[in-house]
């Protein structure tokens, strides 16, 4: 197929791994940039008017839409893809000339963070939802979604890779992953006990006072190989999941395994789906059960390595990159 596909196309962004996985499933594929209405750069012109009118910059919303409605016209896609593309003009969207409009959202639609009045109001015209949320599929049908499909998040080989460690710092237990009000307070809790042995990274966490009080090592968001490289650094890589967002896997979970890292996570039914515990992963529920395994790991060296390649085979070996996540998704389309 032609696909004209409308997403995030900064390096190591989930979209753009989605968009080369269709590439690499055989499909002609042109890619949009949404990254100026998404992320506009903190404290720039958009990013002020987003947080004062509590809507994406209109000037900025318009020049997206300009340049995917010139590519369609020469480029007369099969599917128009729309990586949660919620903050764009949702009519406008739709009446791109395609044969085929896809909306995927890589985060719960039932959270209101997740969606726009503009986009709930013309959900029901996408061919199809594609959701990494199994528990959002009757609630997507429910809200009158035509077509609902359930693919889970996946890892991208070309970044996802053991990898050598940059320095010789290693650190006992590690977390990577955006600063939020449900892991604060735990995370730090943690890095008091564990101080310098302690590694976060993030959107965030630098401005956390009580986190850089604890001792741990504390760094801005890694992406791409350079976060295979972090968790190369790291014995224990923890697995945290989105409290708001319902989450019962997450990226990390394909992503830390394929880096090699020993994935140590949330205890859900999804990850025990994935991978076995105790013999590809460890899985914790509470304190206590994670301060066990965090003991065991700082004890038995073999044991963690032993654990963290299993776990890289089973996810390698499991059709869960991007390239067979795409297949998916063409295959809910038949």
């Amino acid at each position: 197929m032609k696909i004209l596909f409308v997403g995030d196309d900064w390096p190591g962004s989930n979209a753009r791994s989605l968009a080369d996985g269709f590439t690499q499933a055989g499909h002609q594929v042109v890619v949009v940039d949404s990254t100026p209405v998404t992320l506009p750069p903190r404290l720039s012109v958009p990013w002020t008017y987003s947080k004062l009118a509590h809507r994406r910059a209109p000037w900025q919303v318009a020049a997206v839409h300009e340049r995917i409605e010139a590519i369609a016209a020469g480029f007369r896609p099969d599917l128009l893809f729309a990586f949660k593309s919620v903050h764009l003009d949702q009519g406008r969207l739709l009446t791109t000339p395609a044969a085929r409009r896809v909306h995927y959202s890589p985060d719960d639609v039932g959270n209101p963070y997740n969606t726009t009045a503009d986009y709930l109001t013309h959900e029901p015209e996408w061919d199809l939802i594609v959701t990494t949320k199994s528990y959002n599929v009757p609630e997507l049908r429910a809200r009158g979604a035509r077509s609902v499909v359930f693919v889970r998040s996946a890892y991208d080989p070309t970044l996802h890779y053991p990898c050598a460690r940059r320095g010789s710092r290693r650190y006992l237990v590690g977390f990577i992953g955006a600063c939020r009000p449900d892991r604060r307070g735990p995370l730090v809790d943690l890095a008091r006990y564990y101080g310098d042995r302690m590694l976060v990274r993030g959107p965030g966490w630098r401005r956390v006072p009580a986190l850089h009080r604890t001792g741990a090592i504390v760094g801005g968001p890694v992406y791409g190989t350079d976060f295979s490289a972090s968790v190369a650094a790291v014995t224990a890589n923890l697995v945290l999941l989105n409290s708001d967002n319902r989450d019962t896997h997450t990226c990390r979970t394909f992503e830390v395994p394929a880096a090699g890292g020993l994935f140590v996570g949330e205890r859900t039914g999804e990850h025990a789906a994935l991978l076995d515990d105790g013999r590809e992963c460890f899985l914790f529920t509470e304190r206590a059960e994670l301060d066990a395994i965090l003991t065991r790991c700082a004890a038995d060296r073999a044991l963690t390595e032993r654990v963290a390649a299993a776990g890289m085979r089973r996810i390698t070996a499991g059709r869960h990159r991007y390239v067979d996540r795409a297949e998916e998704i063409v295959d809910a389309l038949v």
